[in-house]
């Protein structure tokens, strides 16, 4: 299945879910926001979420400074 990550193409499984994407990306599971489709999806929702063919992801890193 092909999903969009912030506005680059990536091949997924079948049946995959947020932390599956992310582990996928090498991305951490801490300090990560997660957007589908332009909707935020919390952190308690990652691993039950399935990702749809065509989804629109937006990943976003947290980071500290000011």
């Amino acid at each position: 299945m092909k999903i969009d990550v912030n506005e680059k193409p990536v091949e997924l499984d079948e049946k995959s879910n947020i932390e599956q994407l992310l582990i996928l990306l090498d991305s951490p599971l801490k300090g990560s926001a997660i957007a589908v489709n332009q909707k935020i999806i919390t952190r308690s929702e990652w691993a039950s979420y399935q990702l749809k063919e065509n989804d629109q992801v937006s990943l976003f890193q947290a980071i500290a400074g000011g």
